[in-house]
Order: C-alpha cells, then structure tokens, then sequence
C-alpha cells in the first residue's frame, strides 16, 4: 500500500477545480498552476525512489483487494514519465504566461491544462482497463476545450476532426473492454495478465488484442494518424507543445502495458503488425515533414515519426528495444515541447509559418537560432544529445530480432527528419534578414527562459544518459517480466 500514488492525479484535479471557482484571479491561476505541477513533481521523485529500493508499488482504493476494487500502480515506466510529464508541463506552462493572452487564461485555461495532466497521470498509474478508459476522457475532455480555446476558424475546423475521431476511438474502445471483459470475467490488468496466460490467446484473444490495437492507435496517432498534423497545427503554441509532448504518449503508453502484460503471447502476430504499422508510420510521416515548407506542418509531422520510432523497439520484443524505446520516450516528450515552442516564438516574430516569407531571424535572434539548432540535432538523435541513446538501442533491438527492415526504416528516417528540421533552420534563420526589429509582429521577451531551460535538459538526458540507465534498467525489468507487475498488485490472489 503507497498513498503516494494516487496524489499525482489528485494534486493537479483539486488544484484545477479550486480555480474554476475564482475565474478572474489569473495570478492566483498562475500561482496555483505552478505549485500543483511542482507538487506533483516532488510526488514523482518519491516514487521513483520507493520503486528503486522497493519494487512496484499498489494501492487499492477502497480497502478492496484486487482484482475486486479499483487498483492504482506504479512501476517505474509509470514513475518515468510522471516526472517527465510534469517537468514539461511546468515549463510549457511558464511559456503560456506571456503567450497564451488574458482572454484565454480567463476562459479556464489554466484549470483546463491542469484537468489534462490529471487525467494523462492517472492513464499512467491506473491498473485497471475501465479506468484507463475513465483517465483517457478526462484527458481528453480537457483537450477538446484546450483545442478549441481561442475560436478562430481554423481551430474550431480542426477540433471538429479531433473531436469525432476520438469519439469513434473511444466507441471502439469500449467494445474492446466489452469483448475482454466477456472472454475473462476481469479487467483488472494483473488478473487479465493471469486469466490470458491460463486461456491461452487463441484466435478470438488476439482479435481483441488487435482491436485495442487499433484503439490505442488512433489516440497515439500510429498508422491513423490523418487528424493529427491540422489538429495540433491549428491551437495556440503552448497547447499545441503540451498535446505534442504528451498526449501521443498516452496511447503508446497503453500499448506497451497491453503488449507487455496482456498480449505478449503471439508476439509472431501482434507485435509483427506492431512494427509494420510503426514502419509506415515513420515512413509517410518523414515524407510529410519533408515535403512541407510549413513550420507548423514539418513539426507535426515529427510528431508522426517519433511515435512510429518509438513502438519499433516494442516491435523488436528485446530488452534492447525496450530500452531504447525508453530512452526516447522520456527525450520525445521533452524535445517535442521544446522544438514546438522554440517554433511558435519564430511564428510569432515572422507573424507567418510559411518559410518562404521568412529569413536572416540569426542576426536579430541569435540565442534563439543556436537554440533550436541545438532542438534539431536532439530530435534526429545527433550525439551527444538526449535522441542518440534511444535511437542506438532501438536499432539493436530491431536487429536483434531480426527486424533489419524495421531498423533501416528507422535510420533512413532518421535522415529524412534531419532534413526537414534544418530546412526550418537554413530558411527562418540563415540568409538575408528581412525583417528589421520594428518589422518584427512579435517577441522573445518574457518566452525564453522555459526555452532554455528545456535545452538544458535535453543536453543533460544526452550527457548523463548513464544516471539515468539504472531506472530505465528496472522499467525495461518490469516490462519483459509481467510476473513482477503481477506479484505486486495480486499477491496471493492472482486466481
């Protein structure tokens, strides 16, 4: 039993629904916002710790024992990226300060945010099926308002789209927990993990392993992923780095913990269509990126590509795979927010996204400009930067498993988003500057610090990827040994 675990979704929720009440106090907003992410930051680097030295940590909520009640779970992926959503959340938050405008932040801004970290916390610690679905509304709810926020007509185009197809996928969804449910009288992740390695997954078990599939897909923009570049090119910057960072993660997320805990009995089928899907995904997404002269579209694009990148080392079912793909989880999530803020300062100094009528931004900008050329080596995997460690194991566990199709893709890719980044950074920098500084329709000013500090963090993961190795070592543990998730949350009861 660990209290701890329920608290980073509690934090942000009761944060967020005490400003609702005050919808005017916009500095209290401020004040509140950055004190429940830094709360739940704090929450993270103590479960991060009992994990280290204690194992996977459970709390049944109620008193009822699992698989009866409502399970919460932290393991150490889970832990991972609970501190790392929260670090990027606070950061992107501090960017919204100057950026997002008053009209926004009275219209529940900031509640909203905070209900969208809530509810992609709790799609994190949950150990029950149902209430994932329960975390993913949430989260999603948040979205719809956050996508939407503003009005303008190509917001409210693309929130449309966004809209109906995580309607569909939250149909679909529910049809998966139905057939599941009916198949093995649980849904409580462990007991499903027990109750599918005792039935075995015949045909009929890996039909609905596939429809998950297809589920988690369209929330983590894998293969379906045809709403994504207009929905998270259309809102604000901040909002558009925080569903970047995050909200792609989410669906991954969930298909690791079914891929590794409930469905890794046919890795021949699932984890096959797995990579297949993760190739094409790389593949017309690096296409996408490089046939755009659009900052928005190049960088919605490599949104694309890393969630394609990142479930190939799922695909590859090693323990390299596994850790490359934690590795570049945690630097996409960071790396993402930042190359989006770093693009929406330049959107906003140009007052257009279209390169062609942009140039010369180094000479008024050179911080700026070094910074996101810096953010552009990271998100290819240049050394020593936060990309390269992910992008080696990754490329082992491919080959590892006899993937060398999966790991070319990755690496032929990889190129491609070189491309299209630099692209960014030859036409919006380089060249003839064409905008003097009174021609300018915006500013750095009051921005750059999250930038920076963002930077910082990405060469950090880069250089001190080996402190970090130890913790990813027990998630990939965890991860290839289901009977650790199991013990932790079942005991005993696990019949």
């Amino acid at each position: 039993m660990n209290n701890l675990i329920i608290l980073p979704i509690i934090i942000p929720l009761i944060f967020g629904m005490f400003m609702v009440i005050f919808r005017r106090r916009i500095i209290l907003h401020r004040a509140l916002s950055i004190l429940g992410l830094a709360g739940t930051i704090s929450v993270a680097a103590m479960l991060i710790t009992q994990i280290q030295s204690k194992g996977i940590q459970s709390l049944n909520i109620g008193g009822w024992a699992a698989p009866y009640g409502v399970t919460m779970v932290a393991d150490m992926l889970a832990a991972l990226l609970l501190i790392t959503t929260s670090v990027v959340a606070l950061f992107v938050l501090i960017y919204a300060f100057k950026s997002i405008g008053r009209d926004k932040e009275e219209h529940y801004f900031y509640p909203l945010f905070l209900f969208l970290i809530s509810g992609v916390n709790g799609s994190f610690l949950t150990g029950d099926v149902f209430n994932l679905f329960v975390c993913f509304e949430v989260m999603l709810i948040s979205s719809y308002a956050l996508i939407s926020l503003g009005g303008e007509k190509g917001q409210l185009r693309e929130s449309i789209k966004y809209v109906l197809v995580n309607i569909i996928a939250s149909f679909l969804f529910l049809i998966a927990i139905a057939y599941l449910y009916a198949v093995t009288g649980t849904l409580n992740m462990a007991h499903l993990s027990v109750r599918v390695a005792e039935v075995g997954q015949d045909g009929l078990m890996t039909a609905v392993a596939i429809l998950f599939l297809l589920v988690f897909s369209l929330k983590a923009g894998l293969f379906l992923f045809f709403w994504l570049p207009g929905s998270y090119g259309s809102p604000p910057t901040a909002v558009a780095a925080i569903f970047a960072a995050l909200l792609t993660k989410v669906g991954i997320y969930a298909i690791y913990r079914f891929f590794t805990l409930v469905f890794y009995h046919e890795p021949q089928v699932t984890h096959l269509i797995i990579g297949i899907m993760s190739a094409v995904t790389m593949v017309l997404g690096a296409i996408g990126a490089i046939a755009y002269m659009d900052i928005k579209k190049i960088l919605t694009y490599n949104v694309v590509v890393g969630v394609g990148f990142i479930l190939a080392g799922l695909a590859s079912f090693t323990a390299e795979g596994m850790t490359g793909s934690i590795y570049y989880l945690i630097h996409d999530m960071v790396i993402k927010a930042l190359i989006f803020l770093i693009g929406g300062v330049i959107i906003a100094i140009a007052g257009t996204s279209k390169l062609k009528d942009m140039s010369g931004l180094i000479q008024t900008h050179p911080y700026l400009g070094w910074m996101y050329f810096i953010a552009a080596l990271s998100i290819a995997g240049i050394p020593p930067l936060s990309g390269f460690i992910g992008k080696v194991y990754i490329t082992q566990g491919t080959f590892a498993s006899e993937y060398y199709w999966l790991g070319a893709i990755g690496l032929f890719t990889s190129l491609m988003v070189l491309f299209s980044v630099m692209k960014i950074f030859m036409n919006s920098f380089w060249g003839e500057t064409i905008l003097s500084e009174e021609m300018e329709k915006g500013t750095t000013k009051g921005v750059m610090l999250p930038i920076v500090a963002l930077v910082m963090l990405t060469i950090a993961l880069g250089l001190g990827a080996e402190g970090l190795h130890d913790y990813v070592q027990i998630a990939v543990e965890g991860l290839m040994n289901p009977s650790l998730y199991i013990e932790a949350v079942l005991g005993g009861n696990g019949q």
